[in-house]
């Protein structure tokens, strides 16, 4: 394991780990609470090694091994360090692989860097690879189901937990998070993504659930959009037939990108 390195983003220390290769690149980006060690981002690892392709991923901050509190941390925050990694270590082209809210970040880097190369000719992105994307889950998912302990928690102490089925710690959703959700929606109307775009979806997905992928489809209208649903997946597509059908997309994106 290669010890990562560290890039400052408004004073906080980003852990990246970064392998040189061909591009199209491979860029990760992780869940809520995922880390870059995670089995989906080794397995891609493992596979962009052995093809010799740019592999880039980092933590978000109170994420893994990068500063920062996790309860500081807003989609506004880990978009902005995503694309400070995203500048600071590729060039030329890219597909991004974003797993459950790392697909919201995946589409709203594709939103900023668009408003930054307008022209289509200078699209770095060449691909997304969505696995359980949960673009807008603070407004879709989250804040329909509060409860009214929940509500007054939000109110009075501006965040409340949940248990994880994921760890031991508990799930901690802040009232920032939430507020700042709602100024980064993506699915409020079509989004022009300008690349093929390959999701992954499990249908025993419990956290977020297929409905969420179709919607996302259903705002896709220019692009050209593959949708698998994995009929018994549930919302980390962990098991190795998971993985296997990852790693197919991602090699078919650079296959179709090249």
């Amino acid at each position: 394991m290669t010890a990562p390195v560290f890039l400052d983003v408004d004073g906080t220390s980003i852990a990246v780990r970064r392998a040189a290769g061909a591009t199209p690149g491979i860029v990760w980006l992780g869940g809520y609470k995922s880390d870059m060690l995670g089995t989906k981002a080794e397995t891609l690892s493992d596979w962009a090694s052995g093809q010799g392709r740019a592999f880039l991923r980092h933590d978000y901050s109170g994420h893994g091994e990068s500063g920062g509190a996790f309860a500081d941390g807003t989609i506004s925050k880990w978009l902005s360090q995503s694309l400070a990694v995203f500048r600071h270590f590729t060039q030329g082209r890219q597909i991004l692989v974003g797993s459950s809210m790392g697909a919201w970040i995946a589409l709203r880097m594709v939103q900023e860097l668009r408003q930054e190369l307008p022209k289509a000719g200078e699209n770095r992105i060449a691909g997304l690879v969505l696995l359980a994307p949960a673009p807008d889950f603070t407004a879709e998912l989250v804040e329909p189901v509060l409860t009214e302990a929940q509500k007054r928690d939000l109110a009075e102490k501006g965040f409340f937990e949940e248990p994880s089925d994921y760890s031991a710690e508990p799930y901690i959703y802040t009232r920032a998070l939430i507020e700042d959700g709602r100024n980064n929606l993506t699915m409020t109307g079509p989004i022009d993504t300008h690349c093929p775009i390959h999701i992954l979806q499990g249908l025993a997905d419990a956290d977020v659930p297929p409905s969420h992928a179709l919607k996302l489809v259903g705002l896709l209208p220019a692009d050209d959009v593959t949708l698998s649903l994995i009929p018994d997946g549930d919302h980390r597509l962990s098991r190795p037939q998971d993985l296997d059908m990852l790693v197919r997309s991602v090699d078919a994106m650079v296959r179709q990108a090249g």
